[in-house]
């Protein structure tokens, strides 16, 4: 671990640095695939090699384009010096180039096309881009190899790998006479030392397209002095010489790009892309994508096996007290306000401890427990019929019928007696308004008057009692 970081296996190694399968490590449990660039211990130390990594990092970092790999951060710390990129699961192009040459089969003039034309519009992005002031840096790559071109499984073609760039205001440049790059792909002026600009990496550019339609080395010699004297001489073979089926106007346009004096040249990388784009067919980015599984589908396979492996894996933290889990380590740093202090986050914690469950279990069991006891009492009193108790006759009053009983009703005083009027004094004056009614008939419990009721609340009891002696339940207490 380097910060936030987690190193796994190399992907490359270089003489100034090891690319590394790696891994951002972020809160609540966010994470990304990345490449890490990580110098080499004892170059981490040297003033000149720091200085010219970190100006790699910032020349990159100003370059946005699709067809350039992105640089995502710069990590200095602990002796330690990294340069995180994004993550393309691909295959460099001269190991793509290696395996057709091996297996000798050509490369397609469609994806010939469509890659030069890729590599030749990064490069362009690069030439032009821009510090923070909208001032030209001047970036000259010096390195364009084949080995530094990705072509991603998805199709598209990636320039990456500043680290000699020439560019205004860098910390560190070449010294006087000292030649950084490959001698294979350099440019004549570049290895005589002489001021280089674009036009060294539309030679180099132009020395990918001769090998992409020829399938075989652009220079091969037994040791490098011997190299170095072919390219300063200018010693190139037209490739009509070792293939006999070029497009019309490809030769002119790859001889024009590799021209010994860099006036004879294509001024812009742009330039040459255009020119080739009138004589060399495009193939798409499907077409690009089906090749590079075709060429390298069993390298493809295991790196994407190692990547799931590394996706999969729990990370972990190292730090001083030991080594920590990222969700321990997550739940730490969060402010305690954001943690319940009964139950985990689950991007924290995904299961409780075991005594929790059970806890939990037995709590959740009570309630569905308690939910269908209180079902069942609630079902018992809405459903169930009441019951109706009959008080044995004293008379032969007939019994009051079904639909009666089922209609509460308050009881009412019986009909009065007939009065014989002709046999009973007439009533004073002050008691002529009223009316005497005869007692009610006997009966087991008489009610009371209406104003006697109890109000709604009242259901104690819940029923009342008729003339009758026959129950009623309350309605309000149903």
């Amino acid at each position: 671990m380097v910060g936030r970081y987690a190193l796994y296996g190399e992907i490359a190694r270089g003489g100034m640095a090891t690319v590394y399968f790696g891994r951002l490590l972020g809160p609540v449990g966010f994470s990304r695939t990345v490449a890490i660039k990580r110098l080499h211990p004892h170059y981490a130390s040297d003033a000149e090699f720091v200085a010219m990594f970190l100006d790699e990092a910032r020349l990159a970092a100003r370059v946005q384009h699709p067809n350039v790999v992105s640089t995502l951060d710069v990590v200095a710390l602990d002796g330690e010096l990294m340069l995180v990129m994004e993550y393309v699961q691909g295959e460099s192009l001269s190991r793509l180039m290696s395996a057709c040459r091996a297996a000798n089969v050509r490369i397609p003039y469609r994806i010939v096309g469509a890659l030069i034309n890729s590599v030749l519009t990064g490069l362009h992005a690069a030439h032009e881009a821009k510090n923070e002031r909208s001032e030209p840096l001047g970036i000259v790559h010096r390195d364009m190899s084949p080995q530094n071109v990705l072509v991603g499984a998805d199709g598209n073609v990636r320039v990456f790998d500043f680290g000699i760039a020439k560019a205004a205001g860098r910390a560190q440049d070449t010294r006087e006479g000292q030649f950084k790059g490959k001698l294979a792909y350099a440019s004549p002026e570049q290895l005589g030392g002489a001021a280089v600009d674009r036009r060294v990496d539309i030679y180099a550019a132009s020395v990918i397209l001769w090998e992409l339609v020829t399938n075989r080395r652009m220079f091969k010699a037994d040791d490098e002095m011997s190299l170095l004297a072919m390219v300063r001489e200018g010693r190139i073979e037209p490739p009509s010489q070792h293939c006999g089926d070029l497009p019309a106007g490809l030769e002119a346009i790859i001889m024009r790009g590799l021209a010994t004096e860099p006036t004879f040249r294509f001024n812009t990388a742009r330039e040459m892309a255009i020119a080739l784009e009138e004589v060399l067919p495009q193939g798409s980015v499907r077409e690009v994508a089906e090749w590079v599984g075709r060429v390298a589908k069993t390298k493809l396979d295991e790196r994407a096996r190692r990547i799931e492996e590394i996706e999969t894996n729990t990370p972990v933290i190292m730090s001083d007290s030991g080594v920590r889990d990222l969700p321990t380590l997550v739940r730490n740093s969060l402010p305690p306000s954001s943690i319940s202090s009964s139950r985990p986050m689950a991007a924290v914690e995904a299961n409780p401890p075991p005594k929790q469950r059970r806890g939990l279990l037995l709590l959740a069991l009570l309630l569905i427990g308690g939910a269908v006891v209180s079902g069942v009492v609630l079902a018992t009193r809405t459903t169930a019929e009441p019951t109706v108790v009959q008080e044995p006759q004293t008379g032969g009053a007939p019994k009051a019928s079904k639909a009666k009983e089922k209609q509460p009703e308050v009881a009412q005083p019986a009909e009065p007696e007939p009065t014989q009027v002709a046999a009973v004094p007439a009533p004073p004056k002050h008691a002529a308004g009223a009316t005497k009614t005869a007692a009610p008939k006997a009966s087991a419990s008489p009610a009371p008057p209406p104003s006697a009721v109890a109000p709604a609340t009242n259901c104690s009891p819940p029923f009342t009692i008729d003339q009758d002696g026959i129950r009623h339940p309350k309605p309000e207490c149903m």
